[in-house]
């Protein structure tokens, strides 16, 4: 059996997701039709609108209910944006860190193309925290200029925790709405919608052990936001949609069972996770450790840099030793791209392209780490012999390298 650590991608169904979603699978009814059926399945999501709003502290209208986060992140993106500069037209300026999901990124650099947003890219430290100092004086430049703040919570690679409170705080006072995407966070670390300040918070199920395809925006009851799709108005006339109702009560299920257990999952899958630093650290000594430390975290992500690696030959190396991970980096038509996130991170392309992210999750156990931590030597050190052979053939090569050395690594 694999043993699993790229949860940050996706994490295993909960059980009780799954009951949940297999006994709304059962059933029928569109949401908004108004005959029995209909009736039980719009009782459903909303009982589920409920119980996920008081998961992420927030009030039950707050709760939009999407096809998954990259979804709640360009309509919290550009809505915000529209709805901004429709009141103002000088509000086109939008501050958006250098290390965000390109859910995000990508569509901030959309508005730039098309609808002539004017983007600065907030700058971070060599941890992969955004420098609070730029915030300011990049609002202080022309505060009604601006559209909006977009800032992750915590970061989908090395697991930085952004302060995200401190960013509020600054936006605040001259009324700049600020969004988060708290994909990677929620059912990780305590998160509170309503005591954040944020005007847009988006959350994903299958992160935290729901389905694929449902998230849901967090959206403060007094924002205007001008919808991205059209249709029906679902969900108060900003997002339109038939809802998925198992999907939706499975999500729901899976953020209230996880933020009921938080404070003692967190702290086991922290144990676990210093244990797997300490470990590849100790097996491989020049491995470097990226992100912020063990509080400023994820608690279940560590993300290293291997010298001489190529990220995607260890990926497949380990992989045929049974354990699953991931580089963390964008792939394009087949062609490996050094990590942005290290990049902003001020790491030079050859060191970034060695990048390697284990997470963990509810499924993870000490048994994972010590198969890790048994496979990783070897792998990294055949991972080498891939990455003397050049950047440009990489995946090729680590194919190559896999199948020369599968015999040893079984």
């Amino acid at each position: 059996m694999p043993v699993y650590l790229d949860h940050a991608a996706t994490t295993p169904l909960s059980a009780e997701a799954l009951a949940v979603m297999t006994r709304e699978l059962a059933r029928t009814g569109n949401p908004s039709s108004l005959h029995g059926a209909g009736r039980r399945a719009r009782r459903a999501v909303e009982d589920a609108r409920e119980t996920l709003a008081a998961a992420a502290g927030a009030h039950p209208s707050e709760v939009i209910f999407t096809s998954g986060g990259t979804e709640a992140d360009n309509l919290a993106v550009k809505g915000l944006f529209w709805a901004r500069r429709d009141e103002n037209p000088r509000r086109t300026r939008i501050l958006c860190s250098a290390v965000e999901h390109h859910a995000v990124m990508d569509t901030v650099e959309w508005l730039e193309r098309h609808e002539g947003a004017d983007v600065v890219w907030l700058p971070v430290d060599s941890e992969g925290t955004v420098r609070l100092e730029v915030v300011q004086q990049e609002i202080d430049k022309d505060p009604e200029s601006i559209a909006l703040i977009t800032v992750m919570w915590a970061n989908n690679e090395v697991g930085t925790i952004q302060p995200i409170a401190d960013i509020v705080d600054l936006a605040r006072p001259h009324g700049i709405p600020v969004h988060s995407d708290a994909v990677q966070a929620f059912g990780s670390i305590p998160l509170n919608f309503r005591a954040s300040g944020l005007a847009a918070m988006s959350v994903s199920g299958h992160k935290l052990g729901g389905p694929v395809g449902v998230g849901a925006l967090l959206l403060g009851r007094a924002v205007k936001l001008t919808p991205v799709q059209h249709g029906g108005g679902q969900e108060r006339d900003v997002r339109s949609g038939t809802l998925d109702t198992p999907a939706i009560a499975a999500f729901a299920a899976a953020a209230e069972a996880v933020t009921a257990h938080l404070p003692e999952e967190r702290e086991r899958l922290g144990r676990l996770r210093n244990r797997l630093i300490d470990g590849v650290l100790g097996s491989v000594p020049d491995a470097a450790l990226r992100g912020a430390p063990a509080d400023g975290r994820l608690p279940g992500n560590a993300h290293f840099t291997f010298p001489g690696c190529e990220g995607d030959s260890l990926l497949f190396l380990l992989d045929l030793a049974g354990v699953e991970s991931s580089t963390g980096s964008a792939c394009t038509a087949g062609v490996p791209r050094p990590s942005h996130v290290l990049l902003a991170m001020g790491l030079d392309e050859d060191t970034a392209r060695g990048a390697q992210r284990f997470t963990l999750g509810h499924s993870s156990t000490d048994a994972d780490v010590d198969a890790l931590l048994k496979a990783l030597p070897e792998a990294c050190s055949r991972a080498r012999q891939a990455g003397m052979a050049g950047h440009e053939s990489s995946i090729q090569t680590a194919a190559t390298v896999a199948r020369q050395g599968s015999a040893s690594l079984e």
